[in-house]
């Protein structure tokens, strides 16, 4: 009777805890399979923008270009160098300077340090890379903060192009560098990543309380439904059964006596 009644109250337990459990947790397991379902159909290439705008291509340096010297160049920097680049931006040698305070563009041939980037050098980059359809009208925009669609090096361009995809293309500012590309694919993407690591805000934490929660009460409604499996197994439950019969059988005939 002892053990009957212990295994009663464990069936009780799993019982209600797995049925309270797969009503709080049921939506974000469906949201789990639907986005993870969605972002497996989505080519990440896509989805990154490769198909409008090509990143890869690099200008080599005409043969016979006289260059300035590293020496010359760090000379100039005026701050300890930790590494130097010399490549094409927008048809002309430029070095590429990185120190502690940043990053610094030098005119390659004469050593000379250049301005940031400007709004017409970020738009001229962007089309330069452009390989959608037609020549879509484009929006500059400066961006100095951080936010959910680029957190890229700061100060950056944002080159809005009027295209069926909406795609935005950020150049940074100190190295005229595209950073990043966000498309119409882009965001549907990034929502349904935001829904799936529970990150509604800025869509990048998947280490968020809530995603920790709902991922252990997930283990416990498995644990949950485990438990009822084993209870309500039916060779058990009919092992079970047929020995109530025997005992009532049992009590039955001493009863007669």
């Amino acid at each position: 009777m002892v053990l009957r009644s212990r295994r009663a109250r464990l069936h009780q337990l799993a019982s209600k805890t797995h049925k309270w459990l797969a009503i709080i947790i049921g939506v974000q397991l469906l949201l789990w399979f639907a986005s993870g379902t969605l972002m497996s159909f989505l080519p990440i290439d896509k989805v990154h923008g490769d198909h409008l705008v090509d990143r890869t291509v690099v200008a080599p340096i005409p043969t016979g270009e006289v260059l300035a010297s590293p020496a010359a160049l760090t000379q100039r920097a005026g701050t300890p160098v930790t590494s130097l680049t010399y490549r094409m931006l927008l048809g002309r040698p430029v070095a590429e300077l990185t120190t502690a305070k940043g990053v610094r563009l030098a005119d390659a041939t004469t050593g000379a340090l250049l301005p940031p980037a400007t709004a017409a050098q970020a738009e001229a980059v962007a089309r330069a890379a452009w390989r959608g359809q037609g020549r879509p009208a484009a929006r500059v925009e400066r961006i100095e903060r951080a936010a959910p669609e680029y957190r890229g090096a700061l100060p950056a361009w944002r080159v809005a192009f009027d295209d069926a995809d909406s795609t935005r293309v950020f150049v940074a500012s100190e190295t005229g560098r595209i950073t990043a590309v966000r498309t119409g694919t882009w965001r549907l993407y990034d929502f349904f990543w935001g829904l799936h690591i529970m990150d509604w805000k800025n869509h990048e934490d998947f280490n968020t309380p809530w995603l920790l929660a709902f991922a252990i009460g997930g283990l416990v409604l498995w644990v949950g439904g485990a438990v009822l499996l084993w209870v309500r197994w039916p060779v058990r439950r009919r092992a079970t059964r047929r020995g109530n019969l025997i005992r009532a059988g049992g009590i039955n005939r001493g009863d007669k006596r």
